[in-house]
């Protein structure tokens, strides 16, 4: 006899066969029980989750010989003819080939005929959504006024496409996808069957790959018993279905909570190495790190078993290494994997975004679970503005916070000036906190304005130009140049907020809401363009870095929320201003009414 695969072979042939699709089952069974089977039915789901499987049973349970009855003899002529597909009363049709609307004017031609032995022609369509405009308009007639011996049975795996005036017609039942430990407990009974040994793990491993569909896990083991033989090994299962081995999971895993950097890392060569994709890799850490945290929360192991879907050895190894588990470190492990795979979508360097993904969560201390919010060697909190250490030959003046400190030496004459660079401004000193950043000096807490000795009025004629100046960076200025050379850039910049200013280092912190601002900052190319500007403007080569801030309290005021204060302070004082003027208050007494705005027009400089 020559061979029939699982998926056809061991197909359901009653409504009690039938697995995942419960309320489907009892409805149609109650239906034909109380003689209140409808005309039109519309099956809709996934694929392989049994759509035609149960029209055929349903076809079957009306024209039996015992029927019509929800359980079929099967062994009547009609239910042997169904059985076999060459039936006359039941009509199965391809919508994918049969589109056109001459097909269905043939249907309606054919479906006044009475049936030949049964009780009912059953009409089955499948993949009814490809059927064209005109099809469904011709198959609307037939709805409307159906001949009492006909049944239409309507499969289809995007009921999204199908008309509402044909859905409104029909009684319409959305099939499941089968569970994992529905998937997992057919594949072991057909495998017992065919005589294949196979363990608990490499069954698990055929159902999450199946993604809920029976003839996909059917069809897969039928695949690996031809690859492995009677005798199915784990490892042979993993490299026919090319997903990561369940032990470098599971070894990373080990390493994470071991807090054992250098180990993930190796881990991580080792999966690109063999050639595995890191993204399909962070998928099955997400999984394994998700399952722990189930095994942690749920108190019941039946419970625990029953939400991992997974064999019950498996299932066993997840509950013991949860055990010593808390809930929040497992949820501080899940944000941090979680990030990275979204990030991995559109990663160019998906290895190195996975790397620093598993050392951030090997350094993880289960102590601080909210750690992983930001990097280990990142400190997001706001900071004071940090001022240079004074030398030991001079001492810089304190004045408004966005004076650049001046070294009171000679210098080239070709080199301008740092205060000259970009010269302060009243309003700006007013308005704006210091951002600056001191490139080679070491940074000191801020000093009392009184407890500063002014520098000598002259400095010493004998000074030499010194290598070691300080220079500042105002990162208003580097918004500017930003705004003003690469607009698309500076725009999101500005969005930004200065985390840590360290001498080789700017970290800009960007909010949850302004995360499409994040991303398009962050791209290489962009940091590198910033980059170059700070070094430009700081006289030294500076790295810049993106975060993402998860503190809204403790986010410092970004560019643009400054200036915005600083523009709406300046208004409230300029309406004040303006309220206080003789004239404005003599006006206001006189014809009534409210200040509504005001606005200050500049006055031209006039020439000398």
């Amino acid at each position: 006899m020559e061979f029939q695969v699982s998926a056809r072979k061991y197909r359901p042939t009653t409504f009690q066969e039938v697995m995942g699709q419960s309320h489907v089952v009892q409805t149609l069974s109650n239906a034909i029980a109380r003689k209140r089977v409808a005309h039109a039915y519309v099956f809709s789901g996934m694929r392989g989750v049994g759509k035609t499987t149960v029209a055929r049973i349903l076809a079957k349970s009306l024209n039996c010989e015992k029927g019509p009855t929800s359980e079929p003899c099967r062994t009547c002529p009609s239910c042997v003819e169904i059985t076999r597909g060459n039936s006359v009363d039941v009509i199965e049709i391809d919508g994918a080939s049969n589109t056109g609307v001459d097909d269905v004017r043939e249907l309606r031609e054919n479906v006044k005929f009475a049936p030949f032995h049964g009780s009912y022609r059953v009409y089955i369509i499948d993949e009814v959504h490809m059927l064209s405009n005109s099809a469904f308009n011709a198959l609307l007639k037939i709805l409307e006024e159906p001949p009492s011996h006909a049944v239409f049975i309507f499969a289809t795996t995007e009921v999204h496409k199908i008309p509402a005036t044909i859905l409104s017609r029909c009684q319409h039942f959305t099939f499941r996808r089968i569970s994992r430990l529905e998937i997992i407990s057919q594949l072991r009974h057909v495998a017992t069957q065919t005589g294949v040994t196979v363990e608990d793990r490499s069954l698990s491993v055929l159902a999450r790959t199946s993604e809920g569909s029976m003839r996909d896990a059917l069809s897969l083991l039928d695949q690996a018993v031809s690859f492995g033989g009677d005798k199915l090994q784990h490892e042979d299962l993993e490299a026919l279905i090319g997903s990561v081995p369940e032990e470098l999971v599971r070894k990373m895993i080990e390493a994470i909570l071991a807090h054992q950097a250098s180990q993930a890392m190796t881990l991580i060569g080792e999966v690109v190495d063999q050639g595995f994709d890191v993204r399909v890799y962070c998928r099955a850490i997400l999984e394994r790190v998700r399952n722990l945290l189930v095994a942690c929360v749920v108190p019941s192991h039946q419970q625990v078993q029953s939400l991992l879907e997974l064999g019950e050895e498996e299932g066993k190894q997840i509950i013991e290494q949860a055990g010593g588990l808390s809930e929040p470190y497992l949820q501080g492990l899940f944000s941090i994997v979680s990030r990275t795979e979204d990030s991995l979508r559109g990663s160019s360097h998906p290895r190195f975004l996975i790397e620093a993904a598993v050392v951030r969560a090997a350094l993880l201390d289960p102590s601080t679970p909210l750690a992983n919010e930001k990097a280990p060697t990142t400190t997001v909190k706001p900071q004071p503005a940090r001022q240079p250490q004074p030398k030991a030959t001079t001492t810089p003046v304190a004045t408004t916070p966005l004076v650049k400190t001046a070294v009171p030496t000679e210098k080239p004459p070709t080199q301008p000036k740092a205060s000259e660079q970009n010269p302060p401004t009243a309003a700006a000193a007013r308005m704006l906190p210091s951002q600056s950043l001191p490139v080679k000096e070491a940074p000191i807490p801020p000093t009392p304005i009184s407890s500063i000795e002014p520098p000598p009025s002259t400095p010493p004629k004998t000074a030499r130009p010194q290598s070691d100046q300080t220079v500042t960076l105002n990162w208003e200025q580097v918004i500017d140049r930003m705004i003003k050379e690469h607009p698309n850039i500076g725009s999101f910049l500005e969005k930004g907020s200065v985390v840590t200013l360290e001498p080789d280092q700017v970290v800009i912190g960007f909010a949850k809401k302004d995360a499409i601002a994040r991303w398009r900052t962050d791209k290489p190319e962009n940091r590198a363009t910033i980059a170059n500007v700070c070094e430009v403007l700081g006289g030294r080569p500076i790295r810049f870095k993106v975060i993402e801030l998860h503190d809204e309290q403790a986010r410092p005021p970004s560019m643009s929320e400054l200036r915005a204060k600083k523009k709406h302070e300046d208004s409230e004082d300029l309406m004040q201003e303006v309220k206080a003027h003789p004239l404005v208050k003599e006006a206001l007494e006189l014809f009534g009414g409210e200040l509504a705005s005001a606005e200050r027009i500049p006055q031209k400089e006039e020439a000398s």
